[in-house]
């Protein structure tokens, strides 16, 4: 996989929306008021890939003293809010195969139960100011998997990338698990 461009100079997508307020705020409502690092989201697609690229602002840390740069912890919560909205925005707007079967209903009362983070890497290349920094996350594919005899679960394969005004830099790579699928079927992307 790659990381995701981090530059404001996006390619022209092939489907754009830019953020919608309300969602955000019910995306945001489960995390504490000091928590809510996403301002805004602006989802896209190019070729097979559905994105969001985000603006991020954290007052101060949620657990530490202030470090003077983006942290780990911060940096997982930042691309929780992100994988939410975007996930939640692709249902709604139909932009991922792998989630077609779902309605946001489904997506509300599994987001928090089901989908969990199975693999998460991260390498901060150059410190990051937690302030203000943007933030990129691309979903490469979603699959189903049926273990023997156990319930199925999609696997999505995603990346994303964080930088500032000041030449900062994080990326990784993260996969994701969905357990608690809706609905009798759910097809393969």
């Amino acid at each position: 996989m790659t990381a995701p461009a981090d530059t404001s100079a996006e390619a022209p997508d092939d489907r754009s929306f830019a953020t919608d307020d309300a969602l955000l705020a019910r995306v945001l409502a489960p995390y504490k008021d000091h928590c809510r690092y996403l301002r805004t989201a602006h989802v896209g697609t190019e070729a097979e890939t559905v994105f969001v690229r985000a603006e991020f602002a954290i007052g101060e840390s949620c657990y530490i003293d202030d470090t003077g740069h983006l942290n780990s912890v911060e940096a997982n919560i930042a691309y929780n809010q992100m994988m939410y909205y975007l996930v939640a925005k692709a249902i709604g707007e139909g932009l991922l195969d792998g989630l077609k079967d779902w309605t946001l209903d489904d997506f509300w009362r599994c987001r928090l139960p089901g989908i969990l983070i199975a693999r998460l890497t991260g390498t901060f290349r150059r410190p990051l100011d937690p302030r203000a920094f943007s933030g990129r996350m691309d979903i490469h594919s979603v699959t189903r998997r049926t273990p023997g005899g156990r319930s199925p679960f999609l696997l999505a394969e995603t990346s994303y990338r964080y930088w500032d005004a000041a030449g900062g830099r994080c990326d990784g790579e993260v996969t994701l698990a969905f357990v608690d699928l809706p609905g009798p079927e759910v097809s393969d992307r």
